[in-house]
């Protein structure tokens, strides 16, 4: 396993790729946080990617920095869907990208929570790089 460090403490969006019915790959940017090796994210009930999910829960991820020096994780996961009706991932994502900077996103948020579901991808491969020894001044 690679050292988790990088995703325990990143707060960039986590890209996660699925298969639409043409056979070709969709990706969307959604807030994580890692626990015990797996990946949560949450999104509405009616959003493209839990359909996509729903229809197919082979997917990959990829975190990663933009700028230099590079830094992610990437690999193939299995997405298991569950309820969030309850906003307990919602809220643990609203807390770690937003904690108390924008009250009233947030709180648009969590008024849609009877809707939300909780994503967690269980990774079936996991790979990492850190290019900062090599890229820093």
């Amino acid at each position: 396993m690679p050292d988790t460090s990088f995703v325990e403490t990143a707060t960039i969006p986590l890209r996660l790729s699925a298969i639409d019915s043409d056979g070709f790959p969709v990706v969307c940017s959604l807030w994580f946080y890692y626990r015990n090796g797996c990946f949560y994210c949450a999104s509405h009930r009616s959003s493209k990617i839990i359909r996509l999910l729903e229809a197919n829960p082979n997917c990959g991820f990829e975190v990663a920095v933009n700028s230099i020096p590079y830094r992610g994780v990437r690999g193939k996961a299995v997405a298991e869907l569950t309820s969030d009706s309850q906003g307990e991932v919602l809220s643990s994502l609203i807390e770690r990208y937003l904690g108390d900077s924008n009250r009233d996103l947030a709180n648009w948020l969590l008024s849609r929570k009877a809707d939300e579901v909780a994503i967690c991808l269980h990774p079936k491969t996991f790979s990492s790089w850190d290019f900062s020894a090599r890229m820093t001044d």
